[in-house]
């Protein structure tokens, strides 16, 4: 785990000189003439700030919890997640693994990822990750290679971004973020497209003042855990793995109250003495 981490953290530093000139080159792109200063080189130059000073938290993070992850299953500690960023460009999102190996995805009626307080697919360290967003510690590495911002929309699975609608693709306008102001206004208890609304208000009012005020609300907000899960709603099961299996399995949808939940539950490995 310790050598995963270390040659991460390589990579993420050894770019950081590119990614620092490139990552300004799309922000001047993105607005060459009316973008303003911190829009094309402000945000960037935050960002590595940020990403550098974080990389012992990341360290420390990662092997804590990734102990705990290994002692509690014997799986893998990361969960490389493939999302949509910058101009819908796909990426791999480092993320630690909170949920069971070979877990299926659980998809909202208007399309979203499931993540609900009853999902029966965490791990126990998982969901003191999730309360925590802990899991999400090493995007920094992510924000440190140009892939995401310390502060921006958060970012979306491919089938989630065929599913937008009027102008929600505008949050693809700008990098996705490890928090954003629906992150930290509303979170997961908001509906995904009230959600994305946030997002594109964002987009439009991209400011040092806004992403400031979004970056010391974060901390409110994770420490309260407002928002951490879902409303209430009804959940379809998909077959896309978050772990994908040795051998395929096929689940059926189902969208009875519960009865997903309760299919999943028997699907998933037997916990082990």
């Amino acid at each position: 785990m310790s050598k995963k981490l270390g040659k991460a953290i390589a990579i993420a530093t050894a770019g950081i000189a590119a990614a620092s000139v490139g990552g300004a080159a799309v922000d001047a792109a993105l607005n060459p003439t009316t973008g303003t200063p911190y829009e094309r080189f402000g945000k960037r130059a935050c960002d590595i700030a940020i990403g550098l000073a974080s990389l012992p938290v990341v360290g420390a993070v990662t092997a804590i919890c990734g102990a705990a992850i290994r002692s509690e299953d014997g799986g893998p500690v990361f969960y490389n997640a493939p999302r949509v960023g910058l101009h819908g460009k796909e990426f791999t999102m480092f993320k630690l693994r909170s949920m069971k190996v070979n877990a299926p995805d659980l998809v909202m009626e208007d399309g979203s990822t499931y993540n609900g307080a009853d999902d029966p697919r965490m791990t126990k360290i998982g969901a003191f990750m999730r309360k925590t967003s802990l899991d999400e510690i090493p995007q920094f590495l992510n924000v440190l290679r140009g892939d995401m911002s310390v502060v921006g929309p958060r970012p979306d699975l491919k089938r989630e971004t065929e599913l937008y609608e009027g102008d929600e693709a505008e949050k693809l306008n700008v990098k996705p973020g490890i928090t954003g102001y629906a992150a930290v206004y509303g979170r997961n208890a908001l509906p995904w497209h009230d959600r994305l609304a946030l997002d594109v208000y964002y987009v439009r009012n991209i400011s040092f003042a806004l992403d400031a005020k979004v970056f010391f609300k974060t901390f409110a907000t994770v420490f309260s855990q407002e928002g951490v899960y879902v409303a209430d709603g009804d959940a379809v099961e998909e077959s896309a793995p978050e772990n994908p299996p040795a051998e395929p399995r096929e689940f059926e949808s189902e969208q009875t109250d519960g009865g997903c939940i309760d299919r999943i539950r028997q699907c998933l490995p037997k916990e082990t003495a």
